[in-house]
C-alpha cells in the first residue's frame, strides 16, 4: 500500500491527493496499534459484528476464510504504521529522483512520464524503501506481541508474554532467540536486494 500511495503523492505534489497520503502517513505514524486494534475490535466486532469475536481462533487447516477473516484486521493494524512509514520514504526517495539531470533526459527524448517514473526513476528510488522495508520488517515481530494479545491469536508474540507471566526462561530466551534470528535474516536479504536493484552495488 505504501509504495503506491508514495509514488502517486510525489507525482501528483502538492495536489489533493498528495496532502490526503501525506495525511494516510500522519494517521498511520500518529496512532498506536493496540488502540487501533481495540477500536477495530469494538467498531467490527462489538457494534457492526463483523469481526469474529477474541478468542474464538480458528486454524487454518481446519476452515481457510474463516482463518483469513480472523487475520485480516490484525494484519491492517500491524501493517497500517508500517505502510505509512514506507509512503513517506517512497515519496520523498521519488521526488528527489525526479529532480535529476537523468529524469529531465529521459523526458527529453520522449518518454511517456509513466516509462520515466516507472523504468528509470523507481529503480534508483527504491534503495532507501528497501532500507525502511528491512527495518520495519524486524520491528513488526515487537509489534506483533501487542496485536496478538489484543486480538486473542495464539502466535510468538502471545507466547512470549505467556512465558513471561509465567517465568519461564526457557522458551523466553528461545522466542527472543528466534525473533532475533528472523531481524538478522530479514535485514540480510534487504542487503542483498541492493545489488539485485542497482547494478551499480556489487558484492564480492
Amino acid at each position: 500500500i505504501g509504495v503506491p500511495i508514495g509514488i502517486l503523492s510525489a507525482v501528483k505534489r502538492d495536489s489533493a491527493l498528495d496532502l490526503a497520503g501525506r495525511m494516510f502517513a500522519l494517521i498511520g505514524l500518529a496512532l498506536p496499534n493496540f488502540w487501533m486494534g481495540t477500536l477495530i475490535i469494538l467498531l467490527l466486532s462489538v457494534v457492526f459484528q463483523i469481526l469474529p469475536n477474541s478468542g474464538d481462533y480458528t486454524d487454518i487447516f481446519q476452515d481457510p476464510i474463516a482463518n483469513l477473516k480472523q487475520m485480516i484486521f490484525p494484519a491492517l493494524t500491524l501493517g497500517f504504521a508500517f505502510s505509512a512509514s514506507i509512503m513517506r520514504t517512497t515519496r520523498s526517495s521519488v521526488l528527489e529522483e525526479l529532480r535529476q539531470d537523468y529524469a529531465r533526459t529521459a523526458r527529453g527524448k520522449g518518454l511517456h512520464e509513466g516509462a520515466v517514473i516507472l523504468g528509470h526513476c523507481l529503480k534508483n528510488a527504491l534503495i532507501p524503501i528497501i532500507t525502511i522495508v528491512g527495518l520495519e520488517t524486524g520491528y513488526l515481530f515487537g509489534g506483533a506481541v501487542i496485536v496478538e494479545e489484543v486480538f486473542a491469536l495464539p502466535g510468538v508474540g502471545r507466547l512470549l508474554l505467556n512465558a513471561i507471566s509465567q517465568r519461564d526462561y526457557a522458551v523466553v530466551q528461545g522466542v527472543i532467540m528466534f525473533i532475533a534470528f528472523n531481524f538478522v535474516a530479514i535485514n540480510l536479504l534487504a542487503d542483498l536486494a541492493y545489488a539485485f536493484v542497482n547494478p551499480r552495488i556489487r558484492y564480492e
